[in-house]
């Protein structure tokens, strides 16, 4: 490290995480509730609670820190909540609509659904404004661009108090000079909007997704630009010496000026760095293959990696928008610490997907919220301290929590309040299991091949249950897991995409010359931003992936490649390689047939030195450690029975424990379900194995014998 500290900062919907790196190898973490309405006002709570801790000013820690890096969630909040700027579309004439006719079906999963609502389109009909001009598919030009019909289309905007605009046309990838031409009468008309160019932004064949991606960058365009421009004004008033860095949906960094131009590829940029963190933790084991879930109090996020490599998706329906660039594959669910129980009308009792969040926030807050939530089950199980989460800081009322439950959920049941808890507890487990088996088995792997790595503050309550469920025999949990994402944000590296058109088939020498000129092109424009960024050439990596797909397909797949010179010999290496992916996608292949390529795109790393590795000293035995015992809840009869408690602080180094069991870390707490052991790693983290294969939780009689 260059300088003293790295500081990653990841603000949720509930909480906001930070992790604070010294380059001697020390790891903290520190956690603040979120402000959603003010944003920036989480991030100086949390610099004055690290002050207060350290007795290190925001001043100190920020001018000496060769890092600051941000993961937000103000973009994917933003589109969640329909909360975004006012944006006008200019589209070719008759293409307009092309947003709301959707390739003519509703997202997968409700294709053939007739009660399921239309999706809340960002740009209203009369918002949308066709141009006369065409181009068509060989890239030439049918109908010259009408730049009146721009004209009065920026009239009608500016009239409308539209604050961006979205430029898609139709084949503008290969004649984008139409679509160029337009932006620059927008930026003479309407110099104060934000402008999104879809050839620029996402410069890709399939005219719904790139205009579905262009209208959702400029959708959330001025959200970021005037976030960023807040956070990075702050950071630079406590005396920051480099720029703030922002981490994005393809798993990478990013300054400032990047997100605000490219706002789409910072929806995902909180959960998209868990990947990285739990490679890391588990590096110390070898484990390659891990699922990680991150539970905090308003979502539960999970993604997969497989063989060190993380699931990524394009083109994809992301909350009901199609979006065209890569993101890490983060598959998201209404499961968190303030999701809220309620009875449906068969009587059956439901979690989620609402939430309570951080304002009001769970009944146990004692914040105003009445209904009761997975963090007040929790409490009333006995898994949580009642003297507060976050050290303390945040007490819970136990009374309230019960209180809640008890009126909306035992009474109207006719159940103790012990069982509706435990009910619940259930329920919100059964729900993040179907998740996690959507971003495994549904994709053909076998959990039981993966390690389950806890990640969020709520997740290590939860943890046990979830691996007993999947069949998972081993599971990690660092003492980071709380910031997990915050910490997967200081070990990243700065990384562009950039893509290009290719429709071309896939032989003779032509078409290797402008594969290999594309590339280069692609490449160099990626070597020049670094450059920028202040990256020598040593520090550059290059990941190549081409669209490919039989002539005559519809859809196509992506295919990775190394970084060698496109010739006509190594074109059959590119075949071979596709042959093989879409084998291992679609369970064969077709040698015999044309192969065309649709897109080509590189992937630009920058390497960022990454701090050391936490290193905890060697325990006293975890006796030693047992802090109190309390009544604890673990089956369905509600019967609760004496369990000990013990202080994560006075945990060490080779310390063991058996389930039951709780652990209690300053900013999560770890629930030890009965047949399971725990190994503190010297590196922080818990290890958690299965002492046999379990299929469900063990009954109060039971665990009396045991």
């Amino acid at each position: 490290m260059r300088s003293k500290y790295r500081l990653g900062i990841d603000a949720g919907g509930t909480f906001t995480d930070f992790i604070l790196a010294e380059s001697g190898g020390a790891v903290q973490i520190f956690k603040v509730l979120s402000t959603p309405t003010e944003p920036t006002k989480a991030i100086r709570n949390g610099l004055a609670l690290i002050a207060e801790e350290t007795g290190l000013s925001a001043e100190e820690i920020v001018s000496n820190s060769d890092l600051c890096i941000n993961g937000t969630t103000v973009g994917l909040n933003a589109l969640i909540t329909h909360t975004g700027a006012k944006t006008g579309l200019i589209a070719t004439q008759g293409h307009a609509d092309s947003i709301e006719i959707r390739l003519g079906h509703k997202e997968d999963g409700y294709r053939y659904d007739p009660e399921y609502p239309p999706a809340t389109m960002l740009v209203p009909r009369h918002l949308r404004k066709g141009i006369r001009e065409r181009v068509i598919s060989d890239g030439s030009v049918r109908t010259p661009m009408n730049e009146d019909d721009v004209r009065d289309a920026c009239r009608y905007f500016l009239a409308e108090g539209v604050e961006s605009v979205a430029i898609s046309f139709v084949w503008s990838v290969l004649h984008p000079e139409h679509e160029m031409r337009a932006a620059e009468i927008v930026r003479e008309m309407m110099p104060d909007v934000r402008l999104t160019v879809g050839s620029q932004l996402y410069p890709q064949v399939r005219e719904y997704t790139r205009t579905s991606t262009a209208i959702v960058n400029a959708y959330l365009a001025p959200i970021l630009q005037r976030y960023v421009e807040a956070i990075d004004a702050y950071f630079q008033e406590l005396g920051s010496k480099h720029p703030v860095r922002y981490f994005q949906s393809n798993g990478g960094l990013a300054l400032g000026r990047v997100v605000t131009d490219q706002s789409v590829y910072a929806i995902n940029s909180g959960p998209a760095s868990a990947p990285q963190a739990a490679l890391d933790v588990a590096k110390p084991w070898g484990d390659e293959n891990i699922i990680t879930c991150d539970m905090g109090g308003t979502s539960f996020d999970i993604t997969l990696t497989k063989d060190g490599k993380a699931n990524v998706n394009k083109n994809i329906d992301f909350l009901r928008y199609r979006i065209g660039i890569p993101m890490i594959q983060v598959e998201t669910l209404g499961a968190g610490g303030g999701s809220i129980g309620w009875i449906d009308e068969m009587g059956l009792m439901q979690m989620g997907p609402q939430s309570a969040g951080s304002e009001p926030g769970p009944a146990c807050y004692g914040q105003g919220g009445d209904r009761p939530t997975t963090t007040d089950a929790n409490l009333v199980l006995g898994y949580l301290n009642a003297d507060g989460l976050v050290g303390g800081r945040l007490p819970l009322d136990l009374e309230k929590a019960r209180g809640a439950i008890k009126a909306h959920l035992a009474d109207p049941l006719g159940i103790s309040v012990e069982t509706a808890a435990y009910g619940m507890f259930t329920i919100v487990n059964n729900n993040m299991v179907n998740a996690i088996r959507r971003v495994s088995v549904e994709r053909g792997y076998d959990p039981r091949d993966f390690v389950l790595m806890g990640a969020g503050g709520a997740t290590g309550a939860h943890i046990t249950a979830l691996a007993r469920e999947m069949g998972i025999s081993k599971v990690l949990i660092s003492k980071l897991a709380s910031g997990l994402c915050a910490y997967g944000q200081i070990i990243s590296d700065v990384k562009y995409n950039y893509m290009a058109p290719a429709p071309l088939r896939l032989q003779g020498a032509e078409a290797a010359k402008t594969l290999d000129g594309l590339f280069n092109g692609l490449e160099t424009r990626g070597r020049e931003d670094l450059a920028g960024d202040g990256f020598g050439e040593s520090d550059i990596t290059i990941h190549r992936t081409l669209d490919m797909r039989y002539v005559g397909q519809v859809h196509e797949c992506t295919v990775e490649i190394g970084p060698f010179a496109v010739t006509e010999a190594t074109l059959e290496d590119i075949k071979t390689a596709f042959h093989a992916r879409h084998r291992e996608l679609y369970t064969y292949d077709e040698p015999h047939n044309a192969v065309e390529v649709v897109n080509v795109e590189s992937a630009i790393t920058g390497k960022v030195d990454k701090p050391e590795r936490m290193h905890i000293g060697a325990g006293n035995g975890s006796d030693s450690a047992v802090k109190s015992h309390r009544e604890m809840v673990f089956s369905a009869d509600g019967v609760a029975r004496k369990t000990p408690v013990y202080d994560g602080s006075a945990l060490g180094a080779g310390d063991v424990l058996q389930g039951p069991a709780v652990i209690e870390e300053v900013t999560t707490t770890i629930v030890v379900e009965p047949g399971w052991t725990v190994n503190l790693h010297e590196t922080g983290t818990y290890v958690l194995t299965a002492d046999a294969p379990a299929t469900r939780a063990a009954s109060a009689e039971e665990m009396a014998e045991a």
